[in-house]
């Protein structure tokens, strides 16, 4: 595949397949706004051969549809056609996620910074990381991330594609761009989509059996992989995964 971003990814997931992916998604979260959003990251969807790069797709759609889900098991349509329902954190769980001792991203006075956007984007670290990454000050304006479509698309791609150690990028794991150390294979970590649901939430959802959360996430790529017509392959789980910390 060529490096031509969003416009390649087009010619890999038109207007009609991400409908049908994502069915009953809120009307914010648009196709436009996808691929506009995919020209900030050439690489994104655009590694390998054209089944790395559906399967990426099908990942990163499958774990932020976890993250912003609506669905119920007897929902119309069954439960994974609900992802992309919530544009920002719901009810009691709404918190300010800030980190105010971290001098190197201090809190703008009076903003929060809860879960936003495909990925849910939180604290005020990953606020300002994306925000520098992306040329857009979101410690100032969290807002932009429920608000601008294109910014929200474009936070969870930089999250998708930035490495923080000791995690690898979800983009490195799903290309099979990543290697483990003796250390992670040691601690359970293999390829597959299991580490990536370890990056994103390891510490409340790895290492912990049959986990709910990550049987939904799991379900979401299934479905996904099996409308873009590529395998999911191994090591989905990671219920015997110790988290990155």
């Amino acid at each position: 595949m060529g490096s031509s971003g969003g416009a390649g990814i087009g010619s890999l997931i038109n207007q009609t397949l991400f409908n049908e992916i994502l069915k009953h998604r809120n009307e914010f979260y648009t196709y436009d706004a996808f691929i506009a959003a995919a020209k900030s990251f050439p690489r994104f969807g655009m590694t390998g051969d054209d089944h790395i790069c559906k399967k990426e797709i099908a990942a990163f759609l499958a774990q932020t549809s976890h993250e912003t889900t609506g669905g119920w098991s007897e929902g119309p349509d069954g439960r994974y056609t609900w992802g992309y329902r919530f544009i920002e954190e719901q009810g009691d769980r709404v918190g300010p996620y800030e980190w105010p001792n971290n001098a190197q991203w201090p809190c703008a006075a009076g903003k929060r910074y809860y879960g936003r956007g495909p990925i849910q984007l939180s604290h005020n670290y990953n606020y300002g990381q994306a925000g520098r990454a992306l040329g857009v000050d979101l410690l100032n304006n969290p807002d932009l991330v429920a608000t601008d479509p294109i910014i929200s698309f474009r936070t969870a791609s930089w999250y998708w594609m930035t490495p923080q150690p000791p995690k690898p990028s979800c983009h490195d794991v799903i290309t099979g761009k990543w290697t483990p150390t003796n250390a992670d294979r040691a601690e359970g970590r293999l390829p597959g989509y299991g580490v990536i649901t370890n990056i994103i939430n390891g510490g409340l959802e790895c290492g912990k059996g049959n986990d709910a959360n990550v049987v939904d996430r799991i379900g979401f790529f299934e479905r996904y992989c099996k409308i873009l017509k590529v395998s999911c392959g191994d090591n989905l789980d990671c219920r015997n995964q110790k988290s990155f910390g």
